[in-house]
């Protein structure tokens, strides 16, 4: 997902995907800690998103006082 296409989510959905997203980051985590995965740049990759997903919802709680 790409910050054109946060932008144009609702901010329910943006709430929505944040809670999954953030669900499959810990169990991505628990896996690669009991046997590594095969691609571990996915977790920063993972953690970042997560952090523009929060960084949007931040963006539009500030815009809307």
């Amino acid at each position: 997902m790409k910050k054109v296409e946060i932008k144009e989510l609702s901010t329910q959905d943006l709430r929505d995907r944040l809670e999954q997203m953030e669900k499959d980051y810990v169990q991505l985590k628990i896996n690669h800690s009991v046997s590594p995965i095969d691609n571990p740049a996915k977790i920063r990759k993972d953690r970042r998103m997560i952090a523009r997903v929060k960084t949007e919802l931040r963006q539009r709680e500030l815009n809307n006082k």
